[in-house]
């Protein structure tokens, strides 16, 4: 039976539609201005996405007044939850004064010094408006300060849009193209493939084979510490630290992309490993819910950005380090701090834990990876290694993962259609209950599409 015609598709399918009536006709309004009917790809979702019309803590209200409990959290940018009482204060007393005013202000100055105090590695720092930026920059600097102009990227690992990190970021399940740089969006310049190198994460001899190749012209190895729009995968033991090992040995700068990893401890996965990266990039909660991006590391090296030094590089942006989102990230960060950040990713760990046994109990190939607040959903029983065992992984499933979300949706829970679950610190042991008694009724309901459909990830 093809999965589109399958009774569990058809059902979950029409009381998607059923609930969500006020989000098609926005969706249809909205395709005659925006391209897709929306100004974000990450956000697109088939039939049509909901349109939420307001946030409280850990719950969203759409445009139909059906309530969810948030596990997409703007994609990890939210820690705290949707108009936390303090953060909303400190951001309104802010706005009192005024938007933005064209100079620096003391609210930049007191975010950084929290910042750095958190993350040893900062010396200094340098704010943006987002994560495409900061590791834009970061590598930016790298390259000026190393004279070199090649990078090494991980196959599908994601650091925004700019054209020099557009490269293999649709990770490939070929083991032999996880090692070849490759373009995945159109209007990006070929030429960049010459200047980037690519090797699958958690795999150093890869790394050592280039840098032996091209050491005197490799500027930097940018790396999330846990791969996020790749696929939720972890680090083996040791790969971090070889990393470090490995850069350190053959002169070339190592950039942690810690936008989305730094909520996992109190200085980021950097101090959670005990590593030093030459330069961090950050972005999500250290704004607060507000449009961020910062980037800093070795004085040495941000000091290229001193206006008073000769041949600084330029580095400007109307908006940065505005007076809102400095003091929207500074009450955030001081609110997350290393009690809130057990507690959140204690709950991550039973439910990741909890997620992986449902699925064995229901007799489904697949599991959770991630850690701490960060879950990714694999319909796979093989260990995930890297960003190609979880394209492997999804070339395999079909119409599952669709179908997963939506029920999820139709359920009262919100996350993220490629498998991505983001916690925040206004749940608690209810929620937690919620989300997996919730899993395990939606797994019930897909066990008959999945023993007909995909009778390999079936095991019963």
């Amino acid at each position: 039976m093809k999965e589109e015609t399958h009774p569990v598709f058809q059902s979950i399918l029409q009381r998607y539609r059923e609930k969500s009536a006020q989000s098609l006709v926005l969706h249809q309004r909205a395709g005659n201005r925006l391209p897709g009917g929306d100004t974000r790809s990450a956000t697109h979702f088939s039939p049509y996405p909901l349109y939420m019309q307001r946030g409280r803590g850990c719950r969203l209200t759409d445009l139909d007044g059906n309530h969810y409990l948030d596990l997409l959290n703007n994609y990890s940018s939210l820690v705290h939850g949707h108009a936390h009482p303090r953060v909303m204060e400190s951001t309104r007393q802010e706005l009192e004064r005024g938007t933005v005013f064209g100079a620096p202000s003391e609210m930049q100055i007191l975010h950084a010094e929290h910042l750095c105090s958190r993350v040893s590695t900062l010396d200094q720092l340098r704010y943006c408006n987002s994560g495409t930026e900061a590791t834009m920059f970061a590598l930016r600097a790298a390259r000026a300060f190393s004279g070199r102009e090649r990078v090494i990227k991980i196959d599908g690992g994601y650091h925004g849009t700019h054209d020099y990190v557009e490269v293999s970021v649709h990770a490939s399940a070929d083991p032999e193209r996880m090692h070849q740089p490759r373009l995945n969006s159109r209007g990006v310049p070929r030429s960049v493939l010459s200047e980037v190198d690519v090797v699958p994460f958690n795999s150093l001899d890869a790394v050592e084979e280039i840098l032996k190749r091209n050491q005197e012209q490799t500027a930097a190895l940018i790396v999330e510490p846990m791969l996020g729009a790749g696929g939720v995968v972890t680090p083996a033991r040791g790969y971090l630290k070889g990393l470090r090992e490995l850069t350190q040995h053959y002169g070339v700068l190592l950039i942690f992309d810690e936008v989305i990893s730094f909520r996992m401890h109190h200085g980021g996965m950097q101090e959670m490993e005990g590593l030093r990266p030459d330069l961090t990039a950050f972005g999500k909660i250290i704004g607060g819910g507000l449009a961020v991006g910062a980037f800093g590391g070795r004085q040495e090296i941000m000091k290229l950005f001193d206006p008073d030094q000769p041949e600084s590089i330029s580095h400007s942006g109307t908006f940065n380090g505005n007076h809102l989102t400095m003091a929207a990230g500074l009450t955030t960060l001081e609110l997350y701090d290393p009690d809130e950040i057990e507690r959140l990713n204690g709950m991550g760990k039973k439910i990741r834990d909890g997620i992986s046994e449902a699925f064995s109990r229901k007799g489904f190939r697949a599991q959770a990876t991630g850690i701490g607040s960060v879950i990714g959903l694999h319909w796979t029983e093989d260990e995930i290694m890297n960003a190609g065992d979880v394209v492997r992984a999804q070339e395999q499933c079909g119409q599952l993962p669709k179908l997963l979300h939506l029920e999820l949706i139709n359920r009262g829970i919100f996350s993220s259609s490629r498998g991505l679950l983001i916690l925040s610190t206004p749940m608690a042991e209810a929620e937690v209950e919620q989300v997996l008694t919730t899993f395990d009724e939606t797994l019930e309901t897909l066990q008959p599409f999945v023993q007909d459909c995909n009778p390999h990830l079936y095991t019963c």
